[in-house]
C-alpha cells in the first residue's frame, strides 16, 4: 500500500473505533437520536430483540428503560477489524453491571458487528449482534453459561454454551 492508502486505513481503523465508543456512550446515556444515526438506514440490532431500521431501533433502545432492566453501563475491550475499503466486520468484548428489578446484575458478552463507510463517508453499523457469556445477579455470583435475567438467554453466546459441561441426565 503506498502511504496514502495507509493513512486512510488508520483513519477508517480509528473512526471504527470511535463509531463503537459512542454506541456504549449513547446507550448508557439515553442519546436515541444520536445513537441510531451510528446505524445505517436498514441497520439492525440483534440480541435481546431483533431490530431494524431507524423508527424500530429508536423505539426498542428508548423503551428498554421502561421494562425490568433500569440502568446499564457497557464497557468494551478486545476490539477486532477486518477491514476490506468500504466495509469492516469484527468483534468487541462487553462488560456490562446494570439494574435489573431493582437488583444488581452483571452481564458480559461480545458484539459481533458489519460495518460500511456510508456516502456520507462515514461508518455505520449495518448490524450490531450482542451475545452474551453470562448475565447474573451480583450477589449470586457469575460463571459461564448462567443466566438470572430470561431476556438475555435468547442471546447466549453458543460459544460459550457449546464449551460447558454435559448436564448430567435427571438434573
Amino acid at each position: 500500500m503506498d502511504l496514502e492508502a495507509r493513512v486512510r486505513r488508520l483513519e477508517d481503523l480509528h473512526e471504527i473505533g470511535q463509531l463503537r465508543a459512542k454506541y456504549c456512550q449513547y446507550l448508557d446515556d439515553g442519546r436515541w437520536d444520536d445513537l441510531i444515526e451510528l446505524f445505517t438506514h436498514d441497520g439492525a440490532f440483534i440480541g435481546l430483540s431483533t431490530v431494524r431500521g431507524h423508527a424500530d431501533l429508536r423505539a426498542f433502545f428508548a423503551g428498554l428503560r421502561d421494562g425490568p432492566l433500569r440502568e446499564w453501563w457497557h464497557f468494551s475491550s478486545n476490539e477486532t477489524i477486518e477491514l476490506d475499503a468500504d466495509v469492516a466486520t469484527g468483534q468487541t468484548w462487553l462488560d456490562q453491571p446494570c439494574v435489573v428489578e431493582g437488583q444488581p446484575h452483571i452481564a458480559a458478552g461480545r458484539y459481533a458487528d458489519a460495518m460500511r463507510r456510508c456516502e456520507d463517508g462515514r461508518w455505520r453499523f449495518e448490524e450490531r449482534r450482542v451475545s452474551f457469556f453470562f448475565w447474573s445477579r451480583l450477589e449470586a455470583g457469575w460463571s459461564p453459561g448462567r443466566f438470572d435475567w430470561e431476556p438475555a438467554r435468547v442471546a447466549a453466546d453458543q460459544r460459550t454454551i457449546d464449551r460447558l459441561p454435559p448436564v448430567p441426565e435427571g438434573s
